[in-house]
């Protein structure tokens, strides 16, 4: 175990996370120091089998200040070059913490900044690589690109008008275990779906009279696994956010089909009559052996069958999603799942590094076994995720699919990030606008939150509904008047 001490909150989290980006696999406990000087930030990182190492800045006393953000980045800058010369490690993003890095190249470009000197400040001050430095910047300017069509009135780097709708749909066919979102199996839920979407109308009528009948840019259902729903159940759905939300007003429509094991021909019938446009077909990985291994039922003759039943039926928008890392994964393994990606041909592929989040079965697991001492075998991927991921991008690259948005998440595998690529044309406007934070989000259901955005960008206010479903139908007049709130001070 490593315990990392920090004599002030803010720095918690920053180095909680760089700390975990060295020791993958170890289990990190954080805690706050005691009896130090308010102008002194100090830092200890104490293992068993670890040199303790110590940070201390002096003249602290700004956090009280305008300057945190400039303290914080060099307390991590001096934290990443000890923890560096302790493990003779060099992570890919460098010091950088946030799950946003493109957010801050576009920052820089925002600000004259050429796209070289972008690249440039990213690898100095936070000690990018060279290589992440030019697709964090690459991203940014396509997003600059994507955004300025869409709303060509809108200065680079504002925020966008309008708002996107995110509505939350939490039942699955089964809980993979590497998922630690709002989810609940569909078959223990069956009878109580109605008394769900009852809440969620509380909701859209809310979305509805706040907005005063303006179409959204972007509407996005999401779960969950949608199409967990029965024929009957996913057109009620579809018809209840018709007659709250003028669907037909928004630049796109995404429905994440997910999982090939509750997709059918009627179900895309449906989707489509109701003019959703772009939709998920998610396989993870093609290996069959794997699928089993995280909880997934079905196989990889289903994910083939279902994306064809989508392309018959009209969709010429469909996403697929894979994850590196998965357990026992090699990188012949990822290349194979690449391959019979490629042969289908989507329009968008969003390439995940496993993430081991709290709240999910393997992450449990995990830890446990690490507590233990018996970290199981079939847990570790046994391909270098570096690798894993250069093979993603090759593969991206050949069948004419460009990075167009990025994400990093805690506790992710290598330090790494998870990529969405695209053809020209097919980028998804929602994971581009919610992901940089320039636009505000009204998110409906269990487990979701909505985020009401500043004109100027600088200020974002959030609300969440809670993940359990019981507590969200118990509480729903509650939650539509902290939104109601949240929105109305705009």
């Amino acid at each position: 175990m490593i315990e990392v001490w920090v004599s002030k909150e803010v720095f918690r989290y920053d180095a909680d996370s760089l700390v975990k980006a060295f020791f993958p696999g170890r289990v990190v406990k954080n805690y706050l120091l005691e009896n130090v000087a308010d102008d002194i930030l100090r830092s200890e990182i104490r293992g068993e089998d670890t040199k303790t190492i110590v940070i201390e800045i002096k003249d602290a006393g700004c956090l009280s200040g305008a300057d945190k953000s400039d303290l914080r980045n060099r307390f991590k800058r001096e934290l990443y070059r000890e923890l560096k010369q302790a493990t003779g490690k060099d992570l890919p993003w460098g010091a950088l913490t946030g799950v946003r890095p493109v957010r801050l190249a576009s920052k820089l470009l925002n600000e004259n900044t050429a796209p070289a000197a972008a690249e440039a400040a990213l690898q100095e001050l936070y000690f990018v690589s060279e290589e992440k430095a030019s697709l964090a910047v690459g991203i940014a300017q396509r997003q600059r690109e994507v955004l300025a069509r869409v709303h060509p009135e809108t200065p680079s780097g504002g925020v966008l008008p309008s708002y996107s709708l995110y509505v939350g749909i939490p039942f699955c066919p089964s809980r993979c275990t590497y998922c630690s979102f709002a989810s609940y199996p569909m078959e223990k839920w069956n009878d109580r779906v109605d008394e769900y979407f009852r809440a969620l109308k509380k909701e859209l009528e809310f979305v509805r009279d706040i907005k005063g009948g303006e179409a959204p840019d972007t509407i996005y259902i999401g779960g969950g696994t949608p199409t967990a729903l029965n024929e009957e159940a996913l057109e009620k759905l579809l018809q209840l956010i018709a007659a709250n939300i003028k669907t037909a007003g928004a630049i796109e429509y995404t429905l994440e089909a997910g999982r090939p094991d509750s997709i059918t021909r009627d179900k895309l019938r449906i989707m489509k009559s109701y003019g959703i446009g772009r939709i998920c077909v998610n396989p993870q990985t093609m290996n069959d052996r794997t699928l089993r291994l995280i909880g997934r039922h079905h196989s990889a003759d289903n994910i083939r069958n279902a994306f064809a039943l989508a392309r018959e039926e009209g969709f010429e928008n469909i996403n697929m999603d894979m994850i590196l890392g998965l357990p026992g994964e090699t990188e012949a393994d990822v290349k194979y799942t690449l391959d019979e990606i490629a042969r289908l041909g989507p329009d968008d592929l969003t390439v995940h590094s496993l993430a081991l989040k709290r709240g999910s079965a393997m992450k449990e697991e995990w830890t446990e076994e690490v507590l233990a001492g018996e970290v199981s075998e079939k847990k570790v991927p046994e391909g270098d995720i570096s690798g894993m991921i250069t093979l993603a991008s090759e593969a991206a690259e050949s069948m004419g699919l460009k990075p167009y948005y990025l994400y990093r998440q805690k506790n992710i595998s290598g330090n790494f990030e998870n990529t969405g690529f695209a053809r020209p044309g097919a980028e998804c406007l929602y994971n581009m606008v919610i992901m940089e934070e320039v636009q505000s989000l009204i998110a409906c259901g269990a487990g979701t939150v909505s985020k009401r955005v500043s004109p100027d960008g600088r200020k974002i206010k959030r609300c969440d509904t809670p993940k359990d479903i019981e507590q969200y139908l118990s509480r729903i007049d509650e939650m539509v008047e902290r939104k109601r709130l949240l929105f109305e001070e705009s």
